[in-house]
Protein backbone atom coordinates (compact mmCIF):
# COMPACT_ATOMS: atom_id res chain seq x y z
CA UNK A 1 0.00 0.00 0.00
CA UNK A 2 1.31 3.31 -0.97
CA UNK A 3 1.67 6.09 1.87
CA UNK A 4 2.91 9.51 1.85
CA UNK A 5 3.74 10.87 5.34
CA UNK A 6 4.39 14.64 5.37
CA UNK A 7 6.01 15.95 8.41
CA UNK A 8 8.01 19.53 9.72
CA UNK A 9 4.73 21.04 10.37
CA UNK A 10 4.13 23.50 12.89
CA UNK A 11 4.19 27.05 15.02
CA UNK A 12 6.74 29.88 13.92
CA UNK A 13 7.36 33.66 13.79
CA UNK A 14 6.70 35.61 10.76
CA UNK A 15 10.01 35.86 8.92
CA UNK A 16 10.88 32.18 10.18
CA UNK A 17 11.43 29.51 8.71
CA UNK A 18 9.82 25.61 8.30
CA UNK A 19 11.36 22.64 6.33
CA UNK A 20 8.47 20.33 5.34
CA UNK A 21 9.18 16.18 4.44
CA UNK A 22 6.79 14.32 2.64
CA UNK A 23 8.59 10.70 2.49
CA UNK A 24 6.68 7.77 0.31
CA UNK A 25 6.39 3.81 1.18
CA UNK A 26 4.98 1.30 -0.49
CA UNK A 27 7.07 1.76 -3.92
CA UNK A 28 9.91 2.87 -5.46
CA UNK A 29 8.83 7.13 -6.32
CA UNK A 30 11.96 7.66 -8.46
CA UNK A 31 9.70 8.37 -11.77
CA UNK A 32 7.14 10.58 -10.30
CA UNK A 33 6.59 14.52 -10.03
CA UNK A 34 6.20 15.68 -6.70
CA UNK A 35 3.85 19.00 -5.71
CA UNK A 36 3.00 20.34 -2.64
CA UNK A 37 -0.39 22.16 -2.46
CA UNK A 38 -1.74 23.79 1.04
CA UNK A 39 -4.86 24.64 1.69
CA UNK A 40 -6.31 27.82 4.44
CA UNK A 41 -9.30 27.92 6.24
CA UNK A 42 -12.50 28.28 3.96
CA UNK A 43 -10.34 28.25 0.86
CA UNK A 44 -9.84 25.70 -2.24
CA UNK A 45 -6.61 24.13 -2.00
CA UNK A 46 -4.10 25.55 -3.82
CA UNK A 47 -0.90 24.36 -5.82
CA UNK A 48 2.77 25.64 -4.36
CA UNK A 49 4.99 23.70 -6.13
CA UNK A 50 6.01 20.52 -7.84
CA UNK A 51 9.20 19.22 -9.43
CA UNK A 52 9.61 16.65 -12.38
CA UNK A 53 10.27 13.09 -12.23
CA UNK A 54 13.43 13.68 -13.46
CA UNK A 55 14.08 16.81 -11.22
CA UNK A 56 15.55 19.18 -13.80
CA UNK A 57 11.95 21.23 -13.96
CA UNK A 58 10.61 23.01 -11.33
CA UNK A 59 7.51 25.21 -10.89
CA UNK A 60 6.53 27.96 -8.18
CA UNK A 61 3.27 30.16 -7.82
CA UNK A 62 3.85 33.13 -7.86
CA UNK A 63 3.20 34.01 -3.83
CA UNK A 64 6.33 31.67 -2.96
CA UNK A 65 8.37 32.48 -5.76
CA UNK A 66 12.04 33.74 -4.04
CA UNK A 67 10.95 32.02 -0.86
CA UNK A 68 10.00 28.29 -1.29
CA UNK A 69 12.29 25.45 -2.79
CA UNK A 70 11.23 22.39 -3.45
CA UNK A 71 13.96 19.15 -3.91
CA UNK A 72 13.58 15.54 -3.83
CA UNK A 73 16.16 12.68 -2.96
CA UNK A 74 15.21 9.73 -4.63
CA UNK A 75 16.95 7.29 -2.66
CA UNK A 76 14.97 8.48 0.63
CA UNK A 77 11.90 8.25 -1.85
CA UNK A 78 11.56 11.82 -0.02
CA UNK A 79 10.22 15.58 -1.32
CA UNK A 80 11.07 18.44 0.69
CA UNK A 81 9.98 22.10 0.83
CA UNK A 82 11.99 24.43 2.37
CA UNK A 83 10.15 27.50 3.22
CA UNK A 84 11.48 30.87 4.12
CA UNK A 85 10.49 34.30 4.93
CA UNK A 86 7.04 33.10 6.15
CA UNK A 87 4.35 35.03 6.52
CA UNK A 88 0.73 34.77 8.36
CA UNK A 89 -1.03 34.81 4.78
CA UNK A 90 1.22 31.09 4.67
CA UNK A 91 -0.34 29.49 7.49
CA UNK A 92 -2.22 26.73 5.72
CA UNK A 93 -2.50 22.89 5.94
CA UNK A 94 0.55 21.69 3.43
CA UNK A 95 -0.05 18.38 1.30
CA UNK A 96 2.43 16.36 -0.64
CA UNK A 97 1.20 14.63 -3.81
CA UNK A 98 3.31 12.53 -6.36
CA UNK A 99 1.86 11.67 -9.82
CA UNK A 100 3.68 9.04 -11.97
CA UNK A 101 6.01 10.20 -14.82
CA UNK A 102 5.12 14.05 -14.07
CA UNK A 103 6.23 16.90 -15.61
CA UNK A 104 4.80 19.16 -12.51
CA UNK A 105 1.66 20.42 -12.84
CA UNK A 106 -0.90 22.85 -11.04
CA UNK A 107 -3.49 20.34 -11.71
CA UNK A 108 -4.82 18.75 -8.88
CA UNK A 109 -6.65 15.59 -10.29
CA UNK A 110 -3.28 14.99 -12.30
CA UNK A 111 -2.08 13.15 -9.16
CA UNK A 112 -2.05 10.12 -8.19
CA UNK A 113 -1.19 10.15 -4.40
CA UNK A 114 -1.60 11.91 -1.56
CA UNK A 115 -0.30 12.86 1.98
CA UNK A 116 -2.75 13.47 4.46
CA UNK A 117 -1.49 17.00 5.17
CA UNK A 118 0.62 19.06 7.66
CA UNK A 119 -0.44 21.93 9.77
CA UNK A 120 2.06 24.93 9.15
CA UNK A 121 0.97 28.39 11.10
CA UNK A 122 2.50 31.60 10.91
CA UNK A 123 1.88 34.28 13.83
CA UNK A 124 2.73 37.98 13.19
Amino acid sequence: QVQLVESGGGWVQAGGSLRLSCAASGRTFSSVAWAWFRQAPGKEREFVTAISWSGRSTYYADFVKGRFTISRDNAKNTVYLQMNSLTPEDTAVYYCAAEHWGEGTRDRARYDYWGQGTQVTVSS
